[in-house]
């Protein structure tokens, strides 16, 4: 990876270059999709894309990365292809599902000599508009040291497109007839990864995942990458890497994706969250009305599911079985507990571990508004990670948005007797932390390396 991103950078890929304007979900002046969240190195990538008038377009194909500080890395720019103005589509009645069947525009053979990583598709239009939509190349056939997931499940789950004042829906919310957004009553109960993500094609929280991977590639880490996807279809084998790393917000699981996070536990794989909120709701991940798999999430959650199924209905995971026995915290150790009022300083405990080497902090020393959006914290009526010793490694007092006081975030650490270690940071924040110029903390940095460092170690007999 060091090998990669000496390579040379580029920020062409951003809206602005080249006097490019962004495009939006009202005018859908140029935006599209991918036929899958991961492709694997030689094989295809089909793009689906919609202009507001025909004309011809080009779509650029960027790396993710450090690159000196660039960000990414240009890849290609394929010939211009033309576009035309696509339907838009209308709500299914019953599920509010919003699916768009656009002809394939574009189509990429990857290399196989392309790395695995964190991979944008940006559409310019002819007339200067600019969108995007990313997707993962993967390498599962090579063992690494790090394996990095990006949480699509949860991208799309928060995917509102298109946001253009009547139409869009997503797994909250979704417009009133009178144009205003509104929430149960109009949400979608399934979300379909065939449409653009909202505006430019960012999804929601996507610097989480870039920041880590920017900061992971700058520290010259050995990590492959994957999405949500990937796990579900059964496609990682987690004893393939030393760690399994989950760098963003990821709220949306599905059974196949907690039994393999399990089994990673299982076979010694590390695993660290680095965010919060995650594993809270039971999805399911189906095929498309023609049959492609993995293109749809479902989630019911106050709403009676007509088609559980043997891995029972989707709502919240605490909520699956009797006595909480399914709750998050079984696996991860702590689980999400608030949204935040305003960002609150992160406490620190334990500070003699040695995942605060080097940082200089003490107890009750605090990094400032480190605890963001989201929290997690333990709950000592839930059930705790089986045969393990936790550590709480920060103790952070803040104010919950919803009126119910003060709470506590904790960010935990598991050691089960066989030395695996299970990481939950536990707030939003954490992530930027790495590498998002506006959030960008060295004692972070400094813990995060410390906590890799030692998944890396050779396991110590226990």
């Amino acid at each position: 990876m060091a090998r990669e991103n000496r390579s040379a950078g580029s920020q062409q890929w951003r809206i602005g270059q080249g006097g490019t304007r962004a495009a939006d979900d009202k005018k859908i002046q140029i935006q599209g999709y991918a036929s899958a969240t991961s492709v694997s190195r030689g094989e295809s990538i089909d793009f689906h894309i919609s202009a507001h008038r025909a004309q011809e377009c080009t779509v650029a194909v960027y790396r993710v990365g450090h690159y000196g500080g660039d960000g990414a890395r240009h890849l290609l720019t394929g010939d211009p292809v033309r576009v035309e103005p696509r339907e838009r589509p209308v709500p299914d009645p019953d599920t509010g599902l919003i699916a768009c069947d656009w002809p394939v525009a574009w189509t990429l053979d990857v290399p196989g000599a392309w790395v695995s990583g964190i991979y944008l598709a940006v559409f310019t239009s002819a007339d200067g508009f600019r969108s995007s939509t990313p997707f993962v190349v993967r390498d599962t056939e090579r063992r690494s040291d790090l394996l990095m997931v990006l949480p699509f499940t949860t991208y799309q789950a928060y995917n509102l497109w298109p946001f253009d004042g009547r139409t869009g829906k997503n797994l909250y919310k979704g417009y009133t007839p009178a144009g205003e957004i509104g929430g149960n009553e109009e949400r979608a109960l399934q979300v379909s990864f065939d449409r653009p993500y909202v505006d430019t094609g960012v999804p929601r929280w996507f610097e989480m995942d870039t920041a880590t991977a920017r900061w992971a590639e700058e520290a010259g880490f050995d990590i492959t990458y994957a999405s949500s996807v990937d796990l579900h279809e059964g496609r990682i084998d987690p004893a393939r890497y030393t760690a399994v790393v989950f760098s963003g917000h990821d709220e949306y699981w599905s059974q196949e994706m907690r039994d393999c996070a399990e089994e990673a536990v299982e076979a010694g794989t590390h695993l660290a969250f680095l965010a919060s909120n995650n594993i809270y709701f039971h999805i399911r991940v189906e095929p498309s009305a023609d049959g492609r798999e993995g293109r749809v999430v479902t989630c019911y959650k106050e709403t009676p599911d007509p088609e559980p199924g043997a891995a029972g209905p989707t709502v919240r995971w605490r909520k699956l079985a009797k006595k909480r026995r399914k709750a998050e915290q079984g696996l991860l150790g702590v689980q999400y507990n608030g949204i935040l009022a305003k960002p609150a300083p992160l406490v620190v405990r334990e500070s003699g571990h040695w995942f605060w080497k080097g940082t200089g902090l003490r107890d009750g020393d605090s990094i400032p508004d480190l605890v963001g959006v989201e929290a997690d914290g333990f709950d000592p009526s839930m059930p705790r990670p089986a045969d393990s010793k936790q550590t709480l490694l920060a103790a952070s007092p803040y104010t919950d948005s919803w009126g119910r006081g003060r709470r506590e975030h904790n960010a935990s650490l598991c050691e089960n007797t066989e030395g695996t270690l299970v990481f939950v940071a536990g707030t939003f924040h954490w992530p930027l932390a790495l590498n998002e110029p506006a959030h960008l903390n060295p004692l972070v940095q400094r813990a995060t390396r410390n906590l890799v460092d030692r998944m890396l170690e050779p396991r110590r007999q226990v």
